[in-house]
């Protein structure tokens, strides 16, 4: 039976919460009765997401956090813990793209961006919350990255980014060894071509390239990333651990070749 009455009232902070992917799962879990601790740099975005899910009837609270900075990131840890006296749970989803470019086309000050945010910074949030966690005695606590399949699969043109995402990868099947015995859960989540901010601007014969790379023929929605995020936050998802799991319309599956069907007259 499906329930997700589990997550109702677990603490949580969600990184990247003021659009896109981290938007998505803020908004679900509020939806589900959880409070949520809604982080990004930005304050008047950060705000707004806030109030829209106040507005909807969840309940949340903004910080203010640069997840870039490892201090800011323990801030946001004793800000939640002061607010709602505890932390079940930590969704690390902010993160920047950089890609398009052979490896040494990318400055040094490239790397040291992309790493101290997509790397250092998801470590920092994975550090400071299981410290919480456990301090909290959460009885079912996790931790959930948001990855992406260039943690799976290295694309060209994508070094520093690819690194960063397996490295996300790494942690979270690293410290899913950590603390299994403790019932606090790792897992990563690992998005395909997705519609999210990152893809503003994008021009349609590039858009129109993913389309097509992807197996479904379609890119995909922020909320079937949060639908995922709702069950590994929930009491159904206990004995999965270590995973990292692609939503990506099969894009991570293998490779495309040629397939002609033999009785194409089933469809009809």
């Amino acid at each position: 039976m499906v329930d997700f009455a589990s997550v109702k009232g677990k603490v949580v902070i969600v990184t990247g919460a003021s659009k896109g992917i981290g938007q998505a799962i803020a908004t679900c879990y509020a939806q589900h009765g959880m409070k949520v601790v809604c982080a990004n740099r930005n304050a008047e975005q950060g705000t707004k997401a806030v109030e829209t899910i106040r507005n909807a009837g969840g309940e949340a609270v903004f910080c203010q956090t640069d997840c870039s900075s490892s201090e800011e990131i323990k801030a946001l840890v004793a800000f939640a813990v002061e607010h709602y006296g505890r932390l079940d749970g930590i969704v690390n989803d902010a993160g920047i793209g950089m890609g398009g470019s052979p490896l040494h086309e990318y400055s040094i000050e490239d790397a040291d961006k992309i790493l101290d945010l997509n790397l250092k910074g998801v470590f920092a949030g994975m550090k400071y919350a299981a410290e919480a966690i456990f301090k909290s005695k959460a009885e079912n606590g996790f931790i959930i990255n948001v990855a992406s399949i260039a943690g799976l699969m290295p694309q060209r043109g994508q070094s520093l980014y690819t690194a960063t995402k397996f490295g996300v990868v790494g942690m979270t099947k690293s410290a899913s060894l950590d603390y299994a015995p403790y019932n606090v859960t790792v897992n990563a989540i690992c998005p395909g071509y997705t519609e999210t901010p990152i893809f503003d601007g994008t021009p349609d014969q590039a858009r129109q390239y993913f389309i097509n790379d992807c197996p479904s023929g379609r890119m995909g929605q922020p909320e079937e990333c949060a639908y995922l995020a709702l069950f590994l936050a929930s009491d159904m998802a206990r004995y999965i651990n270590g995973a990292a799991i692609p939503v990506d319309g099969a894009l991570s599956a293998g490779a495309k070749n040629v397939s002609m069907w033999r009785h194409p007259e089933i469809m009809e």
